[in-house]
């Protein structure tokens, strides 16, 4: 057999393999030779959870018979919490039975929702910029990929006008991000029912990302607040951010009954169900007081001054009302690329920040700086950005 007669499937070759998972590889062997890369890249946060929770996990591993397999739809007592979590902060009501998936991370949801709703050659809307993802998995199942702008000079909302002009033949789904990643948007009610009142006209699903919403933020909103909203929306969460346990792989979806069986017929076909252990930590977690949210808020805060300055130094410009995890900077008229920026800071400064394009053409002239790094190293960071730049 000569293996240079196979093959992958088309939808390998329609895809690259993703950024970071590229670029912490180069990261990697740059700190293997010595170099000490100060990285402002990935968006996981570098703190622990709670204590309580990582009791609850540790202890409810040594109970025996927390080992086997799990209920698909997540644990009754998680599905609750969830949906208690909604009440208490969002004001939604959820229907913990039928109107609330858990998810082993949002990132998975993204793929379950996709394949549940979209045929190929189906249209799907994407932010530009975006989450890369949104457009891979789309690529994945063989959508018709139609990109939608957001721009600066509208706040980086969607342009509705736009939007009515556009064909939308055969176009089924469209994904939202606010707060938005990458460039810090705010969300708001009247964006939101914009957003939907789209989807009810067009008969577009629409599936918000929400993941953010917690972060350098004092008002969490959810899309399913809006009256009518779980008739054509899914909003997708996460405890990655608001609690610090993005390795942990915990997720949720809520919507309509309807909506949420379609997606659980496609999940129980790919995974199992989560690690009990992990899903009673999650309950734990849910269950903390604002106290919790305070603190990671203040850290943040902390955090996000130095990642403003590095922006100044940089000559960049940015807007301070951002949410979430990061900060989102418009380079210099006179740079060549977001790229040529973030290569110049890697191999001069030995900081990696992240090149805007990554997210879609109109983050070509931006670059994004995490926040989930130690403060005293984001100061390291800006001072050799300093020495970069003199």
């Amino acid at each position: 057999m000569n293996k240079e007669n196979i093959r992958p499937a088309s939808r390998v070759d329609a895809i690259e393999e993703y950024y970071f998972s590229r670029k912490l590889k180069e990261v990697a062997a740059l700190n293997a030779a010595g170099a000490d890369i100060i990285s402002l890249g990935i968006g996981g946060p570098d703190r622990p959870p709670h204590a309580d929770v990582i009791s609850t996990l540790a202890s409810e591993a040594e109970v025996h018979c927390n080992h086997s397999y799990q209920p698909y739809t997540g644990l009754p007592a998680l599905r609750k919490a969830y949906a208690d979590w909604y009440q208490k902060y969002y004001g939604v009501n959820l229907n913990p039975d039928n109107e609330v998936l858990p998810l082993i991370g949002s990132k998975e949801g993204v793929l379950h929702i996709s394949l549940a709703f979209l045929n190929p050659g189906d249209g799907v809307l994407v932010p530009n910029p975006g989450y890369p993802t949104y457009s891979s998995v789309s690529k994945l199942v063989g959508a018709r990929i139609i990109s939608y702008d957001l721009d600066e000079n509208r706040g980086w909302m969607p342009d509705f006008d736009a939007l009515e002009e556009m064909d939308l033949t055969g176009v089924k789904l469209m994904w939202t991000n606010y707060p938005n990643m990458p460039t810090g948007a705010p969300a708001s009610k009247e964006l939101y029912e914009r957003i939907i009142a789209f989807g009810q006209k067009h008969n577009i699903v629409i599936v918000n990302d929400n993941p953010y919403s917690f972060i350098l933020n004092d008002n969490p909103c959810s899309m399913l607040s809006i009256p009518g909203a779980k008739d054509i929306v899914i909003e997708m969460n996460s405890l990655s951010k608001s609690h610090n346990m993005a390795g942990w792989r915990l997720g949720m979806a809520a919507s309509n009954p309807t909506f949420i069986n379609w997606v659980l017929k496609v999940k129980s076909n790919i995974d199992s169900g989560q690690f009990k252990p992990v899903m009673l930590a999650a309950v734990k977690a849910l269950n903390l007081d604002d106290d919790w949210y305070a603190e990671v808020n203040r850290v943040y805060a902390e955090r996000r001054k130095v990642a403003e300055e590095i922006l100044r130094v940089l000559g960049c410009t940015f807007d301070a009302s951002q949410q979430g995890l990061f900060v989102w900077g418009k380079i210099p008229a006179d740079a060549v690329s977001s790229e040529a920026v973030a290569d110049e800071v890697l191999s001069q400064a030995r900081v990696f920040i992240t090149p805007g394009f990554i997210f879609g053409s109109n983050g070509q002239r931006y670059v994004r700086i995490s926040l989930c790094t130690p403060v005293e190293r984001m100061k390291e960071a800006l001072e050799r950005i300093i020495n970069m730049k003199k």
